[in-house]
């Protein structure tokens, strides 16, 4: 009878220890490096969500965050450690492509899915069935600018002024270029591409030859805000006088703080403005957000809201914490109700999405348009 008196409490501790044992949501966001305050802003919407919802299944919800230090072989290595050690059901991240497909490429080939809050680039989710995303994605955002560009703007001509170690930079020029390229019916209306290194400080050089081709916008589609803030600082110093467009990179503080009055009037794309909730959750978000911050969130903040949020209706839509049950809900994502949008998810693992304009004015980030993808 002690025997089978031991067993079974051993059997009830086992059973009361498996049905606690929590569902782990992994992040890997930027904390430190040049990518940092875009991943301080994600981590914000993400810690809210978490606190909204710290059960499922009847199991604990576990957020575990891991620092990808803005590098990509730390982006590799953050999401190893979150699989491997951690036991991650499924991860977020990252801010920045350049980190995020590193990451998404060990995601994918663990069989573990990964949500992407801002990742635009295509390569993040191209041939990777785990690897999914909240955002929009380049090339939708390049043609975004470019169509802003000469329809609002009256732009002809152009010159774009990219990173060329960032597959962010690199990827956004691309698609920006050949959509300014046929919609303008020219294919000289782009003057020139020139190119700089991350970490660059001076960009005279770039800059004279944009002066020179008397471009009426320049695009730059910048991987690190404080460069771009830089460049058009600098650029206003040398008398530049062309509008400047970029992405969604530039929507964080430090960027008007380095740019000051230079970049006043500038426009970029982003994914969400609290002047237009796309949703009803949306403006109960932005409400939460406001009480627990005391500031209205960021796009980036929105994203990484809804990527915790998409993780948590996966895992309940495939009743499972089961990592492929938890890829296969994601990839029959329809209409979910995000604060950024209703989103569906492609049969690439992207998200078809509205894109926001905003122009810098007075100091601060101001809602100019919306923008719908093609039907």
């Amino acid at each position: 009878m002690k025997r089978i008196l031991v067993l079974a409490v051993v059997l009830l501790l086992g059973f009361v220890l498996f049905a606690v044992e929590p569902i782990v949501i992994g992040v890997f966001e930027p904390m430190t490096g040049p990518y940092a305050a875009g991943g301080q802003l994600t981590m914000e919407g993400i810690t809210l969500a978490a606190e909204q919802v710290t059960e499922v299944l009847g199991r604990p919800v576990q957020l575990v965050l891991v620092d990808n230090k803005s590098e990509k072989v730390e982006a590799s290595n953050a999401v190893s450690r979150l699989i491997q050690f951690n036991k991650a059901s499924v991860i977020i991240g990252s801010y920045g492509s350049a980190v995020a497909i590193p990451g998404s490429e060990v995601a994918n080939a663990a069989g573990v899915p990964m949500i992407g809050c801002s990742p635009t680039n295509p390569l993040v989710t191209v041939g990777k069935p785990y690897v999914f995303r909240v955002c929009f994605i380049d090339p939708f955002q390049g043609s975004v600018m470019a169509k802003f560009a000469i329809e609002e703007l009256g732009a002809k001509t152009a010159v774009i002024i990219q990173d060329i170690a960032s597959d962010y930079s690199v990827g956004l020029s691309h698609y920006f270029q050949n959509s300014f390229k046929s919609l303008t019916g020219n294919n000289k209306a782009i003057s020139g591409v020139i190119s700089y290194q991350t970490g660059d400080q001076d960009f005279t050089a770039q800059l004279a030859y944009a002066q020179g081709k008397n471009p009426d916008v320049i695009f730059i589609p910048a991987a690190s805000y404080g460069e771009a803030a830089l460049i058009i600082k600098q650029a206003r110093e040398l008398g530049i006088k062309a509008q400047f467009l970029g992405g969604d990179t530039w929507e964080v503080p430090e960027f008007l703080q380095v740019g000051g009055a230079a970049v006043e009037g500038s426009y970029f794309s982003t994914h969400f403005d609290v002047a237009v909730a796309p949703t009803p959750k949306a403006a109960t978000f932005i409400e939460a957000f406001k009480a627990k911050y005391g500031v209205e969130p960021s796009a980036f903040a929105a994203l990484g809201y809804d990527a915790f949020m998409l993780a948590i209706d996966a895992i309940v839509r495939a009743n499972s914490a089961v990592p492929e049950d938890i890829k296969n809900a994601l990839s029959a994502t329809v209409n979910f109700e995000g604060v950024t949008g209703y989103i569906t998810i492609d049969e690439n693992g992207d998200a078809v999405k509205d894109a926001i304009v905003r122009k810098v004015e007075n100091g601060a980030f101001k809602f100019v348009s919306v923008v719908k993808p093609a039907q």
